[in-house]
C-alpha cells in the first residue's frame, strides 16, 4: 500500500455539531443567570424588610443656611457604623448615585441624581472620617469620604467620593468641627 492509499482509506467525514445539545445547554446557562439574578433582587427585597424598623428619612428645612462646604461625586451606599459590610437598603440608602453635598449649620443635605435625595440634621451627625471602604466599594487608603450619623436608634455610616479627593480634608475637619460644635451646644 502507497501512502496516498492508507491516507484514502483513514478518510472520514468531520462531526456534525449537535445543535439541540448546545441549545439545551445555551437555555439552561440563562435560566441559571435568571435564577441568581432574582435570588439576588429576592436578597436586595428582604434587608429591605428587616431594617423596615428605620424610621423615614427627616425632609430638608425649607431654609437650609448658607452653605459652608459643597462637594460633587459618588455616594456610595450606606453601612451600619463600624461594619463596612452591613449594607441599609432602606428608604433608598442602598441605592449608589451620583450625588451632590451641601454642608450648612443646620445639617448635611444629600442630593442624588436617580435616588431619592435625604437630609441629616446637624444634631444628628456624629463625626466624619477618610476610610478605604463601604459595602460594595473599596479604594485606596483615605479614598472614601464617611460620614457618620444616627437616625432613629442606629448608627449610620455613609460613604462619599468625590470627584477631587483634595476636598475630603476638608469635609472630614468641618463636619468633625460641626459635631463638636452641637455637643457643646448641648
Amino acid at each position: 500500500m502507497t501512502p496516498l492509499t492508507v491516507l484514502a482509506v483513514e478518510k472520514h467525514s468531520q462531526q456534525v455539531t449537535d445543535w439541540s445539545g448546545r441549545i439545551g445547554w445555551i437555555v439552561g446557562l440563562l435560566l441559571f443567570v435568571v435564577l441568581v439574578y432574582w435570588l439576588m433582587c429576592e436578597g436586595w427585597k428582604w434587608r429591605g424588610t428587616l431594617q423596615s424598623d428605620l424610621p423615614a428619612l427627616p425632609a430638608a428645612p425649607e431654609r437650609p443656611g448658607e452653605p459652608q462646604l459643597t462637594l460633587k461625586g459618588r455616594y456610595h451606599g450606606s453601612t451600619t457604623a463600624g461594619q463596612w459590610l452591613d449594607r441599609i437598603v432602606a428608604h433608598g440608602l442602598g441605592v449608589r448615585s451620583l450625588a451632590q453635598l451641601t454642608l450648612t449649620e443646620q445639617g448635611l443635605q444629600v442630593e442624588r441624581t436617580g435616588a431619592a435625595s435625604f437630609y441629616v440634621p446637624a444634631a444628628a451627625l456624629r463625626g466624619a472620617r477618610l476610610d478605604k471602604g463601604i459595602a460594595g466599594k473599596v479604594l485606596t487608603e483615605g479614598g472614601l469620604l464617611v460620614i457618620t450619623w444616627a437616625h432613629g436608634d442606629k448608627l449610620i455610616d455613609s460613604g462619599f467620593r468625590s470627584e477631587h479627593a483634595a476636598e475630603h480634608d476638608a469635609w472630614v475637619q468641618a463636619v468633625n468641627t460641626l459635631t463638636h460644635d452641637e455637643e457643646g451646644a448641648a
